[in-house]
C-alpha cells in the first residue's frame, strides 16, 4: 500500500474511533427499501434543501419592512403608486435582480413541493401502519414537521404584502381575535398596533428565516438519526422478515439512486418554476386594508382552513360581556386541535386498542388487511377534500353558474356524510379483497384447463397456492407480488433417440 493509502486509512480510522461514520463498514452496508413509495421522505428533504438554498439567495434582496415608498421601478402599472418596502423589494428581485424570478418563483414552488411530498409521505406511513412500535416517536416527529412547515409556509407567503397575502393575514388577526379573553391582546402585539399595524412582516421574517427553518432542521436531522437507528420498514415478500431489510446497500446503490432523485427534484422544480407562473404579486397590486381581491385563494395547504371558516354558520354569543366567534373559533383554532390531535394519538391508541403495543412490527401491512384503519384514513381524507372544495366555493360558483349558497349547503351536508359513507364503502371493499384473497388461496388458482368431472358438468382446473402467514414469505407467488399466479417450472426436455 502507498504512502496515502496509509495515510488515509488512517485518517478514517480515527475518524470512525472518534465519530459513528463507518462503523466498521456496518453504516455502508445498511439496507434501503427499493420501492417507490419509501422514495416521498427523500422528495420532501430534497425540496427542503432547494428551499435552504434558494431562500438564503432571496434574504440578499428583500427588505421585510413595512415603511411606505413610491415604486419606481421597472413595472410601469405601478409606477408612482405608495407601496410598503416589502412589497417594493419583491418587485425588485422580479423584475430588477438578473434570474430574481426564477428564482422566487422555485422557492415558492419547492414549499408547495415540500409540504406535498411531508403529507403523502405520513399518509404512506399510516396506511401500511409504519407508525407502530418502535416508531411512535418518529411518526410524532413527522407531524410535527407538517406542524411547523405548514407556518413556515404561511410566513412566507405573507411577506410580499400584496393584496392576496395581506388577505390572508387579515383572516389569521380574525382568528386571533376570536380567542376568549385574550384574543384582542394577541392580535394587538403580532400586528403592533391597531390592524394592520406596521411591525407584522418584520416580526414575520425572523420567524421564517430563522427560528422556523432551525425547528424544521432539528426535527430533521432527529428523524434521519432515527432512521438510520430504527431499521426500515419494508413491504411483505420472499425474504422479508421482521428481523431483516431487503434493499440497496447506502453505498454505492442507493447513494447513486439517491444522488438521481436529487437532481430530478432540482430539474424538475427548476422547469416549474421557468414555465409555470406562481404567485404573480404585480397583479395583484400592494395590500390596502380597504380593498379585498376576488376570488382570493390560498395556497392549498391552509385551503382546508378557508373552507372550514366559510362553512360554518354565523354563530356568535355572549357570556360575561365577552363575543365568544363560534363561526372562526370552531374551524380556525377548535378544528385544527382536534384534528391533530388525533392525528398525534393514533399509533398510541390503535396499538392499546388491537394488543400490539407489546412487539416490534418492521413489516408494513397492506391497507386492505386493515380495513378500519384504512377506512378512517379514506374518511379523513375525504373530510379534507371537502374543506378544501369549500375554501373555493365562490369561483366554483361562478364558473359552474350554480349559486353560492345552495353550493355551501351541499358541502355542509357533505362534510357530515361523505365522510363516514367513505368510510362504510372502504371498509367493505377491504373486507371484500380479503375474503376473495381467501377464497383465490383456499381454492387454489384457476389454470385455464377445463375438465369434464364425474357427473357430465364442467369445472376449471386450479394450482394449489400455498396459504401464507403475515410476515411469511409467499413462495408460491413469484416476484413477491400480490396475485401473481405461480408457474412450476418446465422439466427440461428428454434428448430423442
Amino acid at each position: 500500500m502507498s504512502r496515502a493509502g496509509r495515510r488515509a486509512e488512517r485518517i478514517a480510522g480515527a475518524a470512525d474511533r472518534r465519530l459513528p461514520l463507518l462503523q466498521g463498514g456496518a453504516l455502508l452496508r445498511k439496507a434501503f427499501p427499493e420501492h417507490w413509495s419509501f422514495m416521498l421522505g427523500e422528495i420532501a428533504l430534497y425540496s427542503l434543501l432547494v428551499l435552504i438554498l434558494t431562500g438564503v439567495w432571496l434574504t440578499f434582496f428583500f427588505q421585510p419592512e413595512m415603511t411606505e415608498v413610491v415604486y419606481d421601478g421597472s413595472y410601469p402599472p405601478l409606477r408612482g403608486v405608495l407601496v410598503s418596502a416589502a412589497f417594493d423589494s419583491t418587485l425588485n428581485i422580479s423584475f430588477d435582480v438578473r434570474g430574481g424570478l426564477l428564482i422566487r418563483q422555485m422557492h415558492h414552488w419547492a414549499a408547495l413541493v415540500f409540504i406535498a411530498a411531508i403529507g403523502l409521505h405520513m399518509l404512506r406511513i399510516f396506511f401500511t401502519g409504519a407508525f407502530r412500535r418502535p416508531r411512535e416517536v418518529n411518526w410524532v416527529i413527522g407531524l410535527t414537521l407538517f406542524v411547523l412547515a405548514l407556518a413556515e409556509g404561511f410566513a412566507g407567503y405573507s411577506l410580499p404584502d400584496d393584496l392576496l397575502s395581506g388577505t390572508g393575514l387579515r383572516i389569521a388577526q380574525g382568528i386571533m381575535t376570536s380567542l376568549p379573553v385574550v384574543g384582542t391582546y394577541v392580535a394587538f402585539f403580532a400586528f403592533g398596533g391597531p390592524y394592520p399595524g406596521h411591525d407584522i412582516i418584520t416580526r414575520l421574517y425572523p420567524l421564517h428565516i430563522l427560528l422556523l427553518p432551525g425547528a424544521i432542521l432539528a426535527l430533521v436531522t432527529v428523524h434521519l438519526m432515527l432512521v438510520f437507528h430504527l431499521k426500515h420498514t419494508q413491504w411483505r415478500g420472499p425474504g422479508h422478515t421482521n428481523r431483516n431489510v431487503v434493499g440497496k446497500p447506502l453505498f454505492p446503490q442507493f447513494t447513486a439512486l439517491s444522488t438521481g432523485l436529487s437532481l430530478t427534484v432540482g430539474g424538475v422544480l427548476t422547469l416549474m418554476s421557468g414555465v409555470a407562473q406562481i404567485n404573480p404579486v404585480w397583479t395583484y397590486g400592494p395590500y390596502r386594508p380597504d380593498v379585498d381581491s376576488t376570488g382570493s385563494q390560498p395556497d392549498w395547504y391552509v385551503g382546508f382552513l378557508e373552507g372550514a371558516l366559510r362553512l360554518v354558520p354565523p354563530w356568535e354569543t355572549n357570556v360575561a360581556g365577552h363575543t365568544l366567534m363560534w363561526n372562526v373559533l370552531l374551524p380556525a383554532v377548535v378544528l385544527p386541535a382536534l384534528l391533530f390531535g388525533v392525528l398525534y394519538a393514533y399509533p398510541f391508541v390503535e396499538q392499546r386498542l388491537t394488543g400490539e403495543w407489546y412487539r416490534e412490527q418492521h413489516l408494513c401491512d397492506r391497507p386492505r388487511e386493515r380495513p378500519v384503519r384504512t377506512g378512517l384514513g379514506v374518511a379523513g381524507t375525504v373530510f379534507y377534500a371537502v374543506l378544501l372544495v369549500a375554501g373555493a366555493n365562490d369561483v366554483i360558483a361562478q364558473s359552474f353558474r350554480v349559486s353560492v349558497n345552495a353550493l355551501t349547503w351541499i358541502l355542509r351536508v357533505s362534510l357530515v356524510l361523505a365522510p363516514v359513507v367513505a368510510f362504510l364503502v372502504t371498509r367493505w371493499l377491504c373486507r371484500a379483497l380479503t375474503e376473495a384473497e381467501r377464497e383465490r388461496l383456499a381454492e387454489g388458482v384457476p389454470t385455464g384447463d377445463i375438465r369434464q368431472n364425474v357427473t357430465g358438468g364442467y369445472e376449471s382446473g386450479h394450482e394449489p397456492v400455498e396459504e401464507f402467514r403475515p410476515g411469511a414469505p409467499r413462495r408460491a407467488l413469484t416476484g413477491g407480488r400480490t396475485g401473481t399466479p405461480s408457474r412450476r417450472p418446465r422439466e427440461p426436455e428428454r434428448p430423442s433417440r
